[in-house]
């Protein structure tokens, strides 16, 4: 499935005032300025999404170092040099992010498709024409973000072809372009939260025979649900927009805009892109292994969990045994035998005239254990839960226990 901006038409007149003042922002520097903010605006935004999300320190400077230099840019041509250069480490950071697909799907999955690899098409040495499923996902997402962009630029009036940073090229929106560029970052968060908590489901692509990877149509009608979420995130970004290119007439001739422009500090401090994800768009949550659509918090659906633990019983046994033979263990074993065995050794049975007896430990307190839990018994005594259920089970204590075992089981001298 293929957007393109082309779909779209204007929502509203144009007036001829306002887009005369965007044609001529080239020519008095507004355009400058106007590009240096939404460059600033994507580095700053692309600077938090490598931190918060890949926790790289390294990437994160040097995106904040060319956002410094960013600020000293003199011309359309330095702005566009200065951010080509983030994108490279950006991307540079996805690179080894590993893709998620349940287990019965990964023999159909190509081995390409389970990491992100390079943002670069082999196809086309552009982003264009993707060759595995996220950057297929990103692509659909950034062209649903377009006609938001193009949408949003057409109701206040704006020409959507005529951008300011990038350059003019047929069949393409250039504004709409530029518009898109601080909120490209949001759509990608959106995504690597996407990856990293939930797997993909291989149902959900099919790859053509030049290895194009394309979306099938029930997928990416769910996407679009995701429209909404940047309709509003681009909403502010073109108000602002119009609100510098009539600044930039203000002094010649009054511009009224069109679509009167709501709040951008309101809207940002009410609406957060994550509380809009949340709420707008709902991922359908799958087992990890079947693929089948789950409802619990669980990351399995019950038929595989049932099937799974069985192995998990015995993987789980096999790793108790390892940690049980390391030096620690035993070291700790042996220290807590010296201790018992010299307890034993120190006991005295004149020293304990009210001694339980073996005919009141067999017929009173025996039979009343077996009702009360390992944990209870474990804790009072200072044993595993292991022993302790060895205990509850018919093991036969030493005497200098039994006046301890006397009390849990409520058995009176």
């Amino acid at each position: 499935m293929r957007l393109g901006s082309h779909r779209s038409s204007p929502v509203h007149s144009s007036d001829v005032r306002l887009r005369r003042a965007q044609a001529l922002a080239l020519q008095n520097g507004t355009a400058l300025t106007i590009s240096r903010e939404l460059r600033d605006r994507k580095l700053a935004a692309q600077e938090r999404a490598v931190k918060n999300g890949f926790c790289s320190e390294s990437a994160a400077l040097a995106i904040r170092k060319w956002l410094s230099e960013l600020a000293e840019a003199s011309s359309i041509e330095a702005v566009r040099s200065v951010e080509a250069k983030g994108p490279k480490v950006y991307w540079a950071t996805w690179r080894g992010l590993g893709v998620m697909f349940p287990r019965q799907d990964l023999q159909r999955v190509p081995e390409h498709w389970r990491t992100f690899g390079s943002r670069i098409s082999s196809l086309t040495a552009s982003p264009r024409r993707a060759t595995n499923p996220v950057n297929a996902i990103l692509n659909y997402l950034y062209a649903l973000l377009e006609v938001q962009a193009r949408l949003a630029a057409a109701k206040l009036g704006l020409d959507p072809g005529l951008g300011v940073l990038h350059a003019d090229t047929q069949y393409r929106e250039s504004l709409a372009c530029d518009l898109m560029e601080p909120i490209r970052p949001e759509v990608d968060a959106f995504v690597l939260d996407w990856l990293q908590r939930e797997p993909l489901l291989r149902s959900y692509f099919f790859e053509e025979r030049d290895g194009n990877c394309r979306l099938t149509s029930s997928f990416a009608l769910k996407l679009s649900e995701t429209a909404p979420i940047w309709a509003r995130l681009v909403a502010p970004v073109a108000e602002w927009f119009a609100q510098q290119i009539h600044k930039s007439r203000a002094s010649q001739s009054r511009v009224r805009l069109l679509a009167r422009p709501t709040s951008a500090a309101r809207r940002e401090k009410k609406i957060t892109s994550h509380v809009e994800r949340k709420l707008s768009f709902r991922r359908a949550k799958v087992c990890v292994t079947c693929g089948k659509k789950i409802h619990s918090p669980s990351t399995t659906c019950d038929e595989c969990a049932k099937q799974k633990s069985p192995e998990r019983i015995i993987e789980v046994a096999r790793l108790g045994r390892i940690v049980t033979l390391v030096p620690e263990a035993q070291a700790k074993r042996s220290a807590t035998q010296k201790v018992n065995t010299q307890a034993v050794w120190d006991w005295n049975p004149s020293d304990h005239p009210k001694l339980v007896t073996s005919d009141v430990y067999s017929a009173q307190i025996k039979p009343r254990l077996i009702s009360l839990s390992c944990s209870l018994v474990g804790k009072r005594l200072g044993v595993s839960v292991g022993y302790a259920d060895q205990i509850r089970k018919g093991r036969v204590l030493h005497p200098r226990l039994w006046q301890a075992l006397a009390k849990i089981a409520g058995v009176s001298e």
